[in-house]
């Protein structure tokens, strides 16, 4: 594991999120056939393409001035209570402060984190951006073995930082007094 990133280093480039093609449209189960219906393999490559796509690190992270909130698990009690809720709450404040973007990563699928986007309403607020071999939460430092707790050997911390144009200039990894909305926004 790296060490961990702290402010003035460059994101790592050239690392690959998913993301949902169309998150507050097409989720994998705003579709019904797919929760409940088998389907033929093609059709379910067709689906996958359509519904995820992938996102360069660098385009996700490069330009602008954006936000990367890291929960350990979508739907986990601190996670989905009071992590999540505040970004999605306080996104205008955010756009307010020059935030042009809140992403919100996991090591969860991109399936799980869109159904979790739904479920909290968040709409627009912020984009999910899935990590799902942990490889992003690797080279920043901040991957996390969890199995210990039945939740899995690659899990992410809680974290969230403030990128400028492929820049760090704000990190708070752990507790939420770091990594909440208010924290965070306190900080701008």
């Amino acid at each position: 594991m790296a060490a961990p990133i702290k402010v003035g280093d460059k994101i790592p480039f050239g690392l690959t999120f998913t993301t949902s093609a169309n998150a507050t449209e097409t989720g994998a189960c705003a579709i019904p056939q797919v929760c409940i219906l088998p389907i033929d393999t093609k059709m379910s490559d067709k689906l996958k393409e359509h519904i995820t796509q992938p996102i360069k690190s660098e385009d996700a992270l490069g330009k602008g001035k954006v936000i990367l909130v890291a929960v350990p698990g979508a739907f986990t009690p601190t996670c989905h209570l009071q992590h999540l809720p505040g970004f999605i709450q306080h996104a205008d404040a955010f756009k307010a402060k020059g935030i042009s973007k809140i992403y919100v990563t996991s090591t969860n699928d991109i399936f799980v984190l869109d159904a979790w986007g739904k479920h909290e309403k968040a709409g627009d607020a912020v984009s999910f951006l899935a990590d799902g071999n942990g490889a992003f939460a690797a080279a920043i430092g901040f991957s996390l073995d969890l199995s210990a707790k039945g939740m899995g050997a690659v899990r992410t911390k809680r974290y969230a930082i403030v990128v400028e144009d492929g820049v760090v200039t704000y990190v708070g990894e752990g507790d939420l007094d770091v990594s909440g909305a208010e924290a965070v926004l306190a900080k701008l």
